[in-house]
């Protein structure tokens, strides 16, 4: 009985601590994880959708969200909000700088390092973060003391965001400084990264156990089996960051100005006209987002009216040359920056020049040919026209046919019947004729 009781006291133990764990609550699995792909230059459309992001991402609360850039660079302001809703997120940021090819540069090495965990592919690189004054003729024309200011900003809040996220302070000053640029093998080896990974998948399994830091406290990050949840831009994203490209705006702009012309030239069309005030919205839209030299966009408008008063003014093609040069100079002058991404291609401004301006010669010289051409209703469509006597035509009225009509004529020599007349003039409803 006694050997009973001790076999029965550990069942009764186990027994103890099983049957009150099947009633606590089961340990919570891997959520969803919110993967954005947003690439192109940093402005205030990706901001928009990369803070919407990370605030949807919060309320739904997900596991993390992961965004995976590729870009030049881009605007200071832009760049700031996104690091600083980052750095006050409650869910986890993570930045995958992906696919192989793919960088981040300038305002990409701030987003980069703001993140709770930064993540490269092989192929990759990071670096170039030295910062540009956009609208005051580029960093080489800037006064030396503001270009040192703006760049001690940069390099201060660079450091105190290496410096929350234990990164790399003094590569990230370099990076400001002296535009350094690394591979991501270099990234992981001098702690700029967290991660190097070649796919997402690889990527998740070595974020899986990962504690980081958040607004909201530590968290440890569960990815391995975590559903992926794809954030896209919608239509309005897609559409405004594609018009916020310079090369973009400067069409639309050129579109626009190129339909008012039309539109002034030859009032009652419409369609041109609305074209163009829907194109020049847009564009203006875009401008307000790039570095816009506005001696530039003069230049350009002053192009335009160049060609509307060829119509008006004999100048044996001069002025069709000045707007030409207007719009070569304006074009070249129209986005005041030194960052290439920020500017209009010459392999886009070369054809748009000489599109726009083909066009407007063309219809220039057709206006000018119409104009010359002769009447042909009125008085003036009468003027030698060939008809034939019906009458006698002598000092009294007789009568002709001419196109395919009959009129009163008169003439100051006889004609007889049936001989051939051709018309000199009408008045009233007589026309004045002669022989032919």
């Amino acid at each position: 009985m006694r050997k009973l009781k001790s076999l029965r006291t550990p069942f009764f133990l186990a027994a103890l601590i099983l049957i009150p764990a099947a009633f606590l609550p089961a340990r919570a699995g891997a959520g969803t994880i919110h993967y954005a792909a947003v690439e192109g230059i940093v402005n205030p459309v990706q901001a928009e959708f990369i803070i919407k992001t990370v605030k949807r991402a919060s309320d739904e609360s997900a596991e993390a969200v992961v965004l995976q850039i590729d870009t030049p660079g881009g605007l200071d302001l832009s760049m700031r909000d996104i690091v600083k809703t980052i750095l006050s997120s409650e869910v986890p940021v993570v930045v995958y700088v992906a696919p192989a090819g793919s960088r981040a540069a300038s305002a990409g090495v701030f987003i980069t390092y703001a993140a709770h965990a930064a993540a490269m592919s092989p192929g990759t690189n990071i670096g170039s973060a030295h910062p540009v004054m956009m609208g005051a003729g580029g960093s080489e024309k800037m006064d030396d003391e503001i270009k040192k200011k703006i760049e001690n900003d940069a390099v201060a809040y660079l450091r105190g965001i290496a410096g929350k996220r234990g990164r790399n302070a003094e590569w990230a000053e370099q990076a400001v400084r002296q535009s350094v640029n690394i591979t991501a093998e270099e990234a992981l080896r001098l702690r700029v990264i967290d991660i190097l990974a070649p796919s997402r998948e690889e990527l998740f399994k070595k974020l899986d156990g990962m504690r980081v830091e958040t607004a909201g406290g530590a968290r440890v990050l569960r990815t391995k089996d975590a559903d992926v949840k794809e954030v896209e831009m919608n239509l309005r994203y897609r559409l405004l960051n594609v018009i916020t490209n310079p090369n973009v705006a400067y069409i639309l702009m050129m579109i626009g100005l190129t339909g008012l012309y039309f539109e002034l030239s030859n009032p009652g069309l419409i369609l041109p006209g609305v074209v163009g005030a829907v194109s020049l919205v847009l564009a203006f839209y875009a401008f307000q987002t790039l570095p816009i030299n506005y001696a530039g966009l003069l230049l350009i408008a002053l192009g335009v009216f160049f060609f509307v008063l060829e119509i008006k003014i004999v100048s044996y093609g001069l002025l069709s040359i000045a707007g030409i040069i207007s719009l070569v100079l304006g074009s070249m002058l129209l986005f005041d920056t030194t960052l290439p991404f920020m500017k209009v291609s010459f392999s886009v401004m070369l054809p748009m020049i000489l599109f726009v301006a083909g066009i407007l010669v063309f219809t220039m010289y057709w206006a000018a040919s119409i104009h010359k051409r002769r009447p042909v209703s009125g008085a003036e469509g009468f003027k030698d026209k060939i008809g034939k006597a019906v009458t006698n035509i002598d000092t009294a009225d007789g009568k002709v046919f001419v196109e395919g009509e009959y009129w009163s004529a008169v003439s100051d020599a006889p004609i007889k019947e049936g001989e051939s007349i051709k018309v000199i003039s009408l008045d009233g409803m007589t026309l004045k004729v002669t022989k032919a």
